[in-house]
């Protein structure tokens, strides 16, 4: 049995709506647990622990079942470097306060 980690509380409850919003999604579309687990290749109690926001289940296993939902794209944007707030006020704040022409050397004024 392996060791986990604690999780930050604002993990597991990420990981618990996650969790809940794909169930939500595979009762809406009426995809039995037996069914969606056959198309993501996993056992339904791997598919139950997907639904509950285990951290134990892969990101694989968590992008396979969204991807049988349709809902992959949203996996493609998660960490979007144009979404990144943070990021991007960090890199504007490096940016150069002024921009200098080299000035011309005594060899390419001859």
């Amino acid at each position: 049995m392996r060791k986990s980690h604690p999780l930050p509380l604002p993990v597991k409850r990420a990981l618990a709506k996650l969790g809940a919003d794909i169930r939500s999604a595979r009762l809406r579309r009426r995809i039995s647990t037996s069914i969606m687990a056959a198309r993501a290749f996993v056992t339904r109690t791997t598919l139950l622990k997907v639904e509950r926001g285990d951290p134990g289940v892969s990101l694989g296993t968590y992008a396979t079942v969204l991807f049988i939902l349709g809902l992959i794209s949203k996996l493609e944007h998660l960490a979007d470097a144009r979404s990144d707030e943070v990021g991007l006020q960090l890199e504007e704040e490096r940016l150069p306060k002024r921009i200098r022409h080299p000035r011309p050397s005594a060899k390419s004024r001859t």
